[in-house]
């Protein structure tokens, strides 16, 4: 066992700055254990823990597991032909789904693949983020550690760091790649305000730390003393995810501001506001606002709108990497729910939302962040045809552009050019790409993972390695229980992706419609 790595009964004794001392250390390694994986060495290894330990504003039915498995891009790391790949989820994970994976590695032996890929299963299927059932085994933990070759040739991954994930590279003796739990309040929505303010990166006029109904009452009264034509603000809770903690609230037609009435009027349409979770009350939403604070901000108009947002890096010396932009597809009661991404972003404003993140992407490198994050944008188009970027949110973790775009890099080898903003494969062509983590229909409950898999090869959905063009399947098992599945298609230009999402669409669709109305066999009352 590693001499940094700490037993579980020995960890619950720490203090938080004790485990703060310890994890200070242990990351010390990660710029030898990071720049050891470009160098094919025996002993190589990644430890990828897909824990989902986000605040998800109240407790819903999700499909755990298939967000655990949306990462399994990460298996295309496999042609590496040294590595070797940790991946622990939940629940056991069906070997049809690894099998699709490893048959879009290019140019390996999938056996090859298979023998240094070892899965771990808690066999919890509980909603309890999977970091967290790690840490209540220690015998899971121990499991762990003994398939990790090298120690120091070797780190884990995971979807979002908390105090959870720290612990756990505590217990497994490993660094993570990813942000320290000391740096989460920057990417908290106050956290990002004030951060935007200091770097000076445009962002709607507003208000952090809002904790009630009171605060909330005098920062919208405010809003409206220096924006009176503001026809709408949005409240946003601190750690909301993917627009799930957003609420919108109208402000036309109200008394002027500062008036007698004001005050009374603004309490009913903050009552009456727009909540992007249909199914969280208004009581719920304030009680999480008073526990976890949250902003107000003015919500963008314009003639036109889009979301697109930038994807950075900072790994381990130090160094900003510019990774991709994306444009954000938008769903939801009021539009502010993700539900999928175009790849890359229109090149109209990707250069001016690219020089804005880099002056974040500069700042979390000084502040010491590692690992991936993203900031969203809002950019408007004025009559001179000139887009302007309103910097809206920082993501420190991965998120749903992470696994389309590194599908797409591990597949073909491409790069992406910040000063073009395209993305060109070692061929010389373009690749575009179109994904959505939300395909989703009751008709899609109707078929299990197996069905898909018989749908993709006989419509020839599946992605053509000869081409580097087509569909990449993920979240497959919540088919059946949720009517979701996630895909990413591929094409040679904008056009080509969207025509390839759409077709999968289609035929899923259909053919899931068909197996609703097909009538059931005959039963055979022969015998045999």
């Amino acid at each position: 066992m590693s001499e940094l790595a700490t037993e579980p009964r020995t960890l619950r004794s720490l203090t938080e700055r004790e485990r703060e001392q310890r994890f200070d250390a242990l990351q010390r390694q990660l710029p030898a254990a990071w720049a050891a994986l470009r160098l094919n060495l025996a002993g190589e290894s990644i430890v990828v823990v897909p824990s989902v330990s986000l605040d998800r504003v109240v407790d819903r039915r999700a499909p755990v597991q298939a967000f655990e498995e949306r990462f399994l891009f990460l298996l295309l790391l496999l042609r590496q032909p040294r590595l070797q790949l940790i991946y622990v989820t939940s629940t056991e994970i069906d070997p049809t789904v690894i099998e699709y994976y490893l048959a879009l590695l290019p140019g390996v032996i999938p056996s090859h693949a298979r023998a240094r890929l070892h899965l771990v299963a808690a066999h919890d299927a509980s909603p309890t983020p999977l970091t967290a059932k790690v840490l209540e085994r220690p015998r899971l933990i121990k499991r762990i550690r003994a398939l990790i070759p090298n120690q120091s040739l070797s780190h884990l991954v995971a979807y979002n760091v908390t105090p959870l994930e720290r612990d756990l590279a505590l217990a497994l003796g490993i660094p993570l790649f990813g942000a320290d739990p000391r740096h989460l309040p920057l990417g908290t929505k106050s956290g990002c305000r004030r951060l935007f303010a200091e770097e000076g990166v445009p962002h709607p006029i507003g208000y952090e730390d809002v904790d009630g109904l009171e605060s909330l009452l005098a920062a919208l009264a405010r809003l409206r003393a220096e924006r009176p034509r503001a026809e709408e603000a949005i409240v946003k809770l601190n750690e909301g995810v993917s627009g799930m903690g957003n609420a919108v609230v109208d402000l036309r037609e109200l008394p002027e501001p500062g008036s007698v009435g004001e005050r009374a009027e603004l309490e009913g349409r903050v009552r009456g506001m727009a909540l992007e979770l249909a199914e969280m009350s208004f009581d719920q939403y304030l009680a999480k606002l008073e526990e976890r604070q949250g902003i107000v901000e003015e919500r963008i108009s314009g003639a036109e709108l889009r979301s697109p947002s930038v994807q950075l890096r900072v790994i381990p010396d130090g160094t900003v990497e510019l990774l991709s932009t994306h444009d954000q597809l938008l769903g939801g009661p009021s539009g502010q729910s993700y539900v999928g991404c175009r790849f890359p972003a229109d090149f109209g404003y990707a250069r001016a939302i690219t020089r804005e993140a880099a002056k974040v992407g500069a700042r979390l490198s000084r502040e010491g962040v590692i690992g991936r994050f993203a900031v969203d944008f809002v950019v408007v188009r004025d009559q001179a045809d000139v887009w302007s970027p309103y910097a809206i949110e920082l993501n420190l973790r991965k998120g749903g552009t992470t696994h389309p775009f590194l599908t797409l890099q591990f597949l073909t080898g491409g790069v992406y050019d910040q000063e073009t903003g395209l993305f060109i494969a070692p061929s010389g062509r373009e690749k575009h790409l179109v994904a959505t983590d939300h395909l989703e229909s009751p008709l899609l409950r109707g078929l299990t993972h197996i069905d898909l898999f018989d749908i993709v090869a006989r419509h020839g959905l599946h992605f053509d390695q000869s081409r580097q063009a087509g569909v990449v399947f993920h979240m497959m098992t919540a088919l059946s229980e949720f009517g979701v599945v996630g895909m990413t298609a591929v094409g040679d230009s904008a056009r080509e992706a969207d025509e390839l999402y759409r077709r999968a669409e289609r035929i899923l669709l259909e053919e899931a419609g068909q197996a609703f109305t097909e009538p059931a066999l005959p039963v055979d009352a022969g015998g045999g």
